[in-house]
């Protein structure tokens, strides 16, 4: 039986090199677009990671801290996308409760929460040595 192209990915004829790299971006961006119109989360996030560069560019600390600091805030933005990723498949799958749909929607929320503790231990780090 055929294999009706409008509905299967083509793994036999995947772009490369710099069309590979530019169609990921554009990718990238629209996935950016969607997470910012449709989710409050990611939209308190972004609000974070503008404030914390305002906030980095005009605190006098090194600049490995600064580094640290603004990958912690970008850390958090990775767990959200992730778990924005894992809500949208398992709703692809399907809308009914499971047991294991509601594990694998916890344990997305669960590294979002462990990487906003990564985040308040890097910056309560950073700032108490600096209060000191």
């Amino acid at each position: 039986m055929p294999i009706n192209k409008e509905t299967h990915f083509d793994t036999s004829n995947k772009p490369s090199g710099l069309t590979r790299i530019v169609l990921a971006m554009g990718n990238s961006i629209r996935a950016i677009r969607w997470l910012i119109q449709h989710e409050s989360a990611f939209r308190q996030e972004m609000l974070l990671l503008f404030l914390s560069l305002v906030v980095l560019f005009y605190w006098d600390i090194a600049l490995l801290e600064k580094a640290v600091l603004l990958v912690s805030i970008l850390f958090i933005m990775f767990a959200e996308i992730v778990n924005t990723a894992i809500e949208a498949t398992i709703d692809r799958v399907g809308l009914e409760l499971h047991p294991l749909s509601g594990l694998a929607k916890d344990l997305g929320s669960a590294a979002v929460l462990i990487a906003i503790l990564i985040g308040l231990l890097s910056w309560g780090t950073v700032i108490i040595t600096h209060s000191a």
